[in-house]
C-alpha cells in the first residue's frame, strides 16, 4: 500500500508529551445509508490514496484501519453471504 501521498497530522489524543499517535487528515468520510437518522452503530469509510480508511462512527477521533479495496470487498461479500 502506497501511503506517500497522504497528509498526516498528529492526533488530538497525543497529549503534551508528544506521543506516537497519528491520524489521517483531509479525508472525506462516508457512512452507510443503512445507518438511519439516529446515526446507528456504523463504520465510516474514506478513500485514502488507493486504500480504504475505516473508522467507528461513534469514535471519529479513534483509531483508523487501512485496508486494501480487495480486502474490503471480500469482507463485504462475506457479510452479505451470511445474511
Amino acid at each position: 500500500m502506497d501511503l506517500t501521498e497522504l497528509t498526516w497530522r498528529k492526533a488530538k489524543r497525543s497529549g503534551e508529551n508528544g506521543g506516537n499517535c497519528i491520524e489521517l487528515a483531509a479525508l472525506i468520510w462516508r457512512k452507510s445509508t443503512h445507518s438511519g437518522s439516529n446515526g446507528g452503530d456504523c463504520v465510516e469509510l474514506a478513500d485514502a490514496a488507493g486504500v480504504v480508511a475505516v473508522r467507528d462512527s461513534k469514535d471519529p477521533d479513534g483509531p483508523v484501519l487501512l485496508v486494501s479495496r480487495a480486502a474490503l470487498r471480500s469482507a463485504v461479500n462475506s457479510a452479505r453471504a451470511t445474511r
